[in-house]
C-alpha cells in the first residue's frame, strides 16, 4: 500500500538527513509478509524442531537481535540488509514473546492480545506526543528510529496474538484465517485509496494484519496435514522464504537505497 504524497522540505537542524527506514512500496510489502512468515516458521524450528526448548530461544534470538538492532542505528540512513535482517529477526522475537506469555506464563491468547493492543497504543500515544507524528517518513532521528522499532516490535507480537486466537482459539483454522486477513487488509486499502482514509492509519493497521496474515499462511505450509497444513516442514517452509527475501534485498541493493529528506506532515 502506497502513502499519499506529503509536502517535503529540508529542516534546518539536520539538512542532509535521511529517512532510515524504506518506502513504502510493492516490494516493501512483498518483503515483509515474507519476513513474518519466516518468524513464525523460525520460531517453531528453533524452539520444538531443534529441542533448544522455547525460553532458551527466546534468550539467544534477544541476543542476536539486540546486536542487529544496534547495527541498524549505526546507520544514518536506510540500508537493505540490515533493516531487513532486523525485521526478520523482530519477527521472530516478536513471535517468541507471544509463546512465552502463552505458553509459560499461561496467558489467554484474549489478554495477551489486549496487553500488546495496549502497550502498542502507548508507543504511538508516546511518539506522537513526543514528536507530533507517526509518518515513516521521518525517521530521522534516534528517538523517531527507537520509536519505530518498538512498535514495530509489539505489532508483531499482537498481529502473532490475533493470529493464534481466530485459528486457533476460534477454530477458523489456517486457511480461513489467511483468506480473513486478505479481505481485511483489501477493505484496509480500499478505504485509503478510495475512501483517502488517513495514510498513516492505514499503513500501521495494514502493517499488524500481515503479521496473521504471514504467519496463517506459514502455518499452513509447514505444519503436519493432520493439523490442517501442507505438511511441508518449518526447515523447508523458512528456506524458501529466506531466499525469496535474500533475492528482493539483493535487488533493492542493486536498486540503491532510496534518500528521502526530511520530512513534516502538513
Amino acid at each position: 500500500m502506497s502513502t499519499v504524497s506529503i509536502p517535503q522540505f529540508q529542516l534546518a537542524a539536520e539538512p542532509s538527513a535521511y529517512n532510515r527506514v524504506p518506502a513504502v512500496t510493492v516490494d516493501f510489502w512483498l518483503i515483509k509478509l515474507m519476513a513474518v512468515t519466516v518468524g513464525e516458521t523460525a520460531a517453531d524450528f528453533l524452539a520444538i524442531n531443534l529441542g533448544i526448548g522455547l525460553q532458551l530461544t527466546t534468550i539467544i534470538m534477544v541476543g542476536v537481535l539486540a546486536v542487529a538492532i544496534g547495527l541498524q542505528f549505526t546507520r544514518k540512513r536506510y540500508v537493505p540488509w540490515t533493516y531487513w535482517l532486523a525485521v526478520v529477526l523482530v519477527s521472530v522475537v516478536g513471535t517468541l514473546v507471544t509463546d512465552n506469555l502463552i505458553d509459560t506464563f499461561g496467558v489467554p491468547l484474549e489478554i495477551t492480545t489486549i496487553v500488546c493492543s495496549t502497550l502498542l497504543a502507548l508507543t504511538f500515544i508516546s511518539w506522537y506526543l513526543s514528536e507530533k507524528t507517526l509518518s515513516i517518513h521521518t525517521i530521522v532521528t534516534t528517538k523517531r528510529e527507537v520509536f519505530y522499532w518498538v512498535a514495530i516490535l509489539l505489532t508483531f507480537a499482537l498481529g502473532t496474538a490475533v493470529g493464534d486466537y481466530i485459528a486457533e482459539t476460534l477454530g477458523l483454522g489456517y486457511m480461513l484465517t489467511g483468506v480473513l486477513f486478505v479481505v481485511i487488509i483489501a477493505a484496509i486499502a480500499a478505504a485509503h485509496f478510495l475512501l483517502h482514509m488517513n495514510a498513516i492509519l492505514s499503513f500501521w493497521l495494514a502493517y499488524i494484519l500481515t503479521r496473521p496474515l504471514g504467519a496463517s499462511f506459514g502455518d499452513l505450509l509447514s505444519q503436519p496435514v493432520e493439523y490442517g497444513g501442507l505438511g511441508l516442514g518449518t526447515v523447508v517452509t523458512s528456506a524458501i522464504f529466506l531466499i525469496v527475501i535474500a533475492g528482493l534485498v539483493a535487488y533493492m541493493t542493486i536498486m540503491g537505497p532510496r534518500r528521502e529528506p526530511a520530512a513534516l506532515e502538513s
